[in-house]
């Protein structure tokens, strides 16, 4: 336990602030009246040799501790007196490398739950990186010429954001449907070109083609394909295949003759009790 307390306290600085080492501490506040500071860990964005990153070297800064109230416009306008800002991109968690990237959508994209993110900033020329790394603060997130909204004001926001408009929906689905169907119109005209053509080691492939299109596996549809099969199935059950299945629905079939034999009886014995002739 005392071991732990020195290297908490070897971690901190003489003015108390919290040191990640590699990185810089920036201090933040929502506003004038919060009185604690948050610390914004930052330091330039590296790769190792040989790794390929999206974004480019020494013009991007690399920043953690990023909390839910402060968006991308905030990082940008928090960190423009460093430089001219490029971009601002926030993510759960860091890139380790270069990954294709869809472009972004918010309708079939949604954000995800809010909550404390890794933000990279690309600026313009780089030695604002430098100037960011030598930032002092506190910085203000919400001021007067720009208020951040919280509370019921960001809920009521954040509710008629997610709200699609039907317009620029119908375009984005159109503009996505157009590049599958071109997609698709190319696979196909390649692998025409492609058939009948032998590889490197003298192979053919050999694709085959329906005259009829195959149908949509919709829901109804697999239900249908799959009562189809248990009818088959049913039918093609062995029925008394064992003696003892044999015995055994002849014990059944005798148990029911006894049983209707017995109502029978008293259904007999109650027509006869009602037609007796009773003068007194």
């Amino acid at each position: 336990m005392v071991a732990r307390r020195r290297k908490r306290a070897a971690q901190e600085s003489d003015s108390g602030v919290p040191i990640l080492p590699g990185y810089s501490a920036i201090p933040i506040k929502f506003s004038e009246k919060q009185q604690s500071s948050h610390y914004l860990y930052v330091r330039e964005h590296k790769v190792r040799e040989g790794t390929r990153s999206s974004w480019p070297q020494k013009r991007t800064l690399f920043v953690l501790n990023v909390p839910p109230y402060c968006t991308e416009e905030c990082l940008s306008r928090l960190l423009s007196p460093c430089g001219p800002v490029q971009s601002v991109e926030l993510q759960e968690k860091p890139e380790l490398a270069e990954s294709p990237k869809e472009p972004p959508s918010k309708f079939f994209h949604p954000k995800p739950v809010p909550g404390f993110q890794v933000a990279y900033v690309l600026f313009q020329k780089p030695g604002s990186v430098s100037a960011a790394l030598a930032l002092k603060g506190p910085l203000l997130v919400s001021t007067e010429s720009h208020p951040v909204r919280s509370g019921v004001l960001k809920w009521i926001r954040d509710y008629t954001d997610s709200v699609p408009d039907p317009e620029a929906l119908r375009v984005e689905v159109d503009a996505f449907m157009e590049t599958y169907d071109r997609k698709i119109a190319e696979e196909e005209a390649k692998a025409k070109e492609e058939e009948g053509i032998p590889d490197d080691e003298g192979w053919v492939k050999v694709t085959r083609r329906g005259r009829r299109p195959v149908l949509p596996r919709t829901e109804a549809a697999s239900l249908r394909v799959l009562e189809r099969e248990r009818r088959k199935r049913a039918r093609k059950e062995l029925l008394n295949f064992y003696a003892w299945q044999h015995r055994e629905t002849k014990m059944e079939h005798l148990a029911q003759l006894r049983k209707k034999f017995e109502e029978d009886k008293q259904r007999i014995e109650l027509m006869r009790a009602q037609r007796k002739f009773r003068p007194y």
